[in-house]
């Protein structure tokens, strides 16, 4: 009797045994997988800590070892400011193309001195004269810019720990072979008639008590609650963990994907600042050049070498110059600002970049055709892998509606604790309870119709998802192609530009010669120097284009992957 009692009571520890054989085949070594994703995962996306608004930025410090640092650390610095080309230096700087440097990492406070003083005030001057209290400057490098970003930004932390919830539902998913244990308590009373098994009806009164592995146990039946149980759809387990794991992928190269976004956006930040601080600098030294023609025609009309008419009219040439010096003061504050959003940063911290002069970038190789480009982005855009993935995921959806009405679903329960009762409210006898359960049933949802509704729905969806796929193929041919013509032709740009900077100096110095030696009227030369600030602003603006354009490319061929 005690040899069948203990078979009997083995009988459940048998079936979960082969129930979890069973279920390996999927799920093997889920506990040591998860934990190696997660340090694979730690590895290759880890996110900063440091994530907090605050005015500590200069504090902090990267080293400069990721690719995307590595690929702009390679430059020196020119010694001439765009405002103040010479013919004979933009001769001698062509459109060369040469890098800035960017290899101190370092963020310390801008201890630059202070600019000569010019009637047009300064920013901070600007900011002091609307009651405002003057912004703290920090002076950043590019590469500077691409570390914080990559460390801070907001929208890169939700896109990495969107990973985490992904992996957690891939957790889930390969747990859905494993019981859940329950343990309680219960009691129930019953006082009038019942029906015996036989169908007869009768009056009794009677309770019953249980407690231990499982809970509500009462009469014959097995308890309502056992106390170890495995319930789940056969499909769902064996096609669920695959349809997590292609979604934890693609938003692993989502990730990706929105930190390539964050980095373009904050090298064109960089570089906007960077082509408002030399607008300035052009509409400080046109100020400064038409301030001086200014006092030249006043002394000619003084003199009755001119007219007054003119010296007025340089007036208001002069008034012209010193609102476009307040607009760009302007420009360099907005441009800070929204630099400081994609660092998340404090936005009344004024970022600056005292870059001596404004030079092409070499940030991208442009020795290949637009159709290596165009290949190198459809085979390395994590945009398109993202994709493939949720293509995939789609899939399976409709692979495990296929499943469904074919593959049971699994129902084993076992309960083991202490029951007692008897007539009346008194508990007079008590002993060991155990029970097991094993059920496997199919079901066929709505007579069919519904099963049938399910796969043309995920068959929908899977052709949807090949879609979008390869909308996103021309999507990212057009980009990169976009991307390659833009920086063909504003590099041809560059060299129209500086050869516009050479005639435009040459124009002036001419004019001012022929004014100083008394051989024509002073408002003759403001269109030299009108002519000269065009010229300025149109180199400046070839290479801050050209290398906006470069970043363009790099994002739009999957960013920095070379050494």
């Amino acid at each position: 009797m005690m040899r069948f009692l203990r078979l009997k009571m083995a009988m459940p520890f048998v079936l979960l045994a082969l129930l979890a054989l069973t279920g390996c085949t999927s799920t093997r070594s889920w506990k040591d997988a998860s934990a190696k994703r997660r340090a694979d995962e730690s590895n290759s996306t880890q996110i900063s800590t440091a994530i907090v608004k605050d005015q500590d930025l200069p504090a902090r410090q990267h080293v400069a070892d990721s690719p995307t640092a590595a690929s702009l650390d390679q430059t020196e610095n020119s010694e001439v400011k765009i405002a103040q080309l010479s013919s004979t230096e933009v001769d001698k700087a062509g459109v060369e193309q040469s890098v800035v440097s960017l290899s101190d990492l370092a963020i310390h406070p801008d201890d630059t001195t202070a600019k000569e003083d010019l009637t047009p005030r300064s920013v901070e001057d600007a900011l002091a004269e609307t009651g405002k209290e003057t912004a703290s400057r920090y002076t950043l490098s590019l590469a500077e810019i691409l570390l914080q970003a990559d460390s801070q930004n907001p929208n890169i932390a939700l896109a990495r720990e969107r990973i985490n919830e992904a992996y957690a539902r891939v957790d889930r998913a390969e747990a859905l072979w494993l019981p859940s244990l329950r343990a309680g308590l219960n009691y129930n009373y019953h006082e009038g008639e019942i029906q015996d098994v036989a169908g007869h009806l009768f009056q009794t009164t009677r309770n019953a008590f249980s407690g231990g592995f499982g809970a509500n146990t009462v009469g014959a039946a097995s308890p309502a609650v056992p106390g170890l149980l495995a319930q789940f759809h056969l499909t769902d387990a064996i096609f669920q963990p695959k349809i997590a794991s292609h979604q934890a992928a693609s938003r692993q190269f989502g990730a990706t994907a929105a930190r390539n976004d964050v980095l373009r956006d904050a090298a064109v930040a960089y570089l906007e600042i960077v082509r408002a601080e030399h607008s300035v600098e052009i509409a400080r030294q046109a100020f400064a050049n038409t301030e001086k023609l200014s006092e030249i025609t006043r002394q000619f009309s003084e003199t009755g070498q001119g007219l007054q008419s003119d010296y007025q009219r340089m007036e208001a040439e002069l008034a012209i110059r010193a609102e476009q010096v307040a607009v760009q003061q302007e420009v360099v504050i907005v441009a800070s600002a929204k630099l400081a959003q994609i660092l998340h940063a404090d936005a009344t911290i004024q970022f600056v970049t005292n870059e001596p002069a404004v030079t092409p970038l070499d940030v991208i190789s442009l020795q290949d055709s637009a159709a290596s480009f165009v290949v190198l982005g459809l085979s390395r855009r994590p945009e398109l892998c993202e994709q493939k993935h949720l293509v995939c995921e789609a899939i399976e959806r409709l692979n495990r509606e296929k499943y469904a009405p074919l593959i049971p679903s699994v129902l084993l329960g076992m309960s083991y604790g202490s029951m007692g009762g008897g007539v009346g409210s008194s508990v007079v006898t008590s002993g060991p309870r155990f029970d097991t359960d094993a059920v496997a049933y199919w079901e066929l949802r709505n007579l069919g119709a519904g099963d049938r509704a399910a796969r043309n729905e995920a068959n929908s969806a899977a052709r949807q998802a090949k879609f979008r796929e390869v909308a996103l193929l021309d999507k990212v041919a057009r980009e990169v192609m976009e991307a390659y013509a833009q920086v063909q032709q504003r590099k041809k740009r560059l060299e129209l530009a500086s050869k516009g900077i050479v005639a435009a100096e040459r124009s002036y110095q001419l004019n001012l010669q022929r004014i100083e030696n008394v051989q024509g009227l002073p408002i003759e030369v403001l269109q030299s120097i009108q002519a000269l600030a065009s010229a300025q602003r149109a180199y400046l603006n070839a290479v801050v284009d050209f290398n906006i354009a470069q970043f363009e490319l790099c994002r739009a061929t999957g960013w920095f992957v070379e050494s």
